[in-house]
């Protein structure tokens, strides 16, 4: 005779979930509305808005999406991965409907009212990867936002020109569309290079030279290296670095790497270093 499912089982079953799942979801798995009353009962699991289960261990963002709405704008951003800024506020972010009632949202979450682009099912707790760029694309200043797309197209494999072909209705997320290279490997070259490109100059990102890729050659003989923390930590990747440097300078290139610190909190700095190379004409081959 099989074993009855208990209240406990419920519990195990939403933490299996991630810690969150939508009550319709839990009752296709089997499990009856008594053994879900029992489950909150004991304080295994609770209710929000009398439609969302919830164990104790949920992340906060999760939680702040099941209150109402969907997670959205930085917090999608940080939950899949995507590049942002040191200085990005911890606040949850979350996508509801024009006119949709916020009641049990709490006053110190940021809420996006807008018309989603992306279908979802009702019982998705995060919006679609189109509408969180469009809130970061309102919610960033543009040189961060853009810095965020870059990431999010290379870590969801987002052709630029299918972005492009998105109704944004936003002119800032059509603009940031227009922008997007698709090219950079990490959020901190588009840091570096945007800027560049805003200014006429042309940057080959990617570019292999020397038998490696570098991650930006300007003109015929300037390469800038741009140095994150998860692709030049190691001993070994720092050492490959330096031999490919020097082979660099040999064969007649100017080589400017930047850290992570500086591509990120010294942006200044680092632009007028680009552009007192190039007034140089380091990127000309001599």
């Amino acid at each position: 005779m099989p074993r009855r499912s208990t209240a406990s089982d419920v519990t195990r079953w939403v933490e299996g979930a991630g810690g969150i799942a939508h009550r319709s979801e839990v009752l296709a798995a089997g499990f009856s509305v008594r053994l879900i009353r029992d489950a909150v009962a004991s304080g295994g699991l609770r209710m929000v808005r009398r439609a969302w289960c919830v164990s104790a261990g949920v992340p906060g963002d999760l939680r702040a999406a099941s209150a109402g709405g969907r997670l959205t704008c930085v917090s999608l951003a940080r939950r899949r991965g995507w590049w942002l800024p040191d200085d990005i506020s911890s606040k949850h972010h979350v996508h509801l409907l024009p006119h949709a009632s916020s009641t049990g949202i709490d006053a110190d979450i940021m809420v996006h009212w807008t018309r989603p682009l992306c279908p979802v099912a009702r019982t998705d707790l995060q919006a679609g990867i189109e509408d969180a760029l469009g809130h970061i694309a309102q919610c960033l200043p543009r040189e961060d936002a853009l810095v965020v797309w870059e990431s999010a197209a290379r870590t969801e494999a987002l052709a630029p020109e299918t972005l492009r072909a998105v109704p944004w209705p936003a002119v800032a997320a059509r603009d940031l569309a227009g922008a997007v290279t698709g090219l950079s490997d990490s959020g901190l070259e588009t840091l570096v290079f945007a800027p560049l490109r805003a200014r006429g100059i042309s940057v080959v990102q990617q570019a292999k030279v020397a038998g490696r890729f570098v991650d930006g050659l300007i003109g015929e003989a300037l390469v800038v290296q741009v140095d994150g923390f998860a692709f030049h930590a190691s001993s070994a990747q720092r050492t490959a670095d330096v031999a490919h440097d020097t082979e660099l300078r040999l064969r007649g290139y100017t080589v400017l790497r930047f850290t992570y610190r500086q591509a990120v909190h010294e942006r200044a700095a680092v632009q007028r270093t680009l552009q007192r190379a190039l007034a140089q004409r380091l990127h000309l081959r001599q």
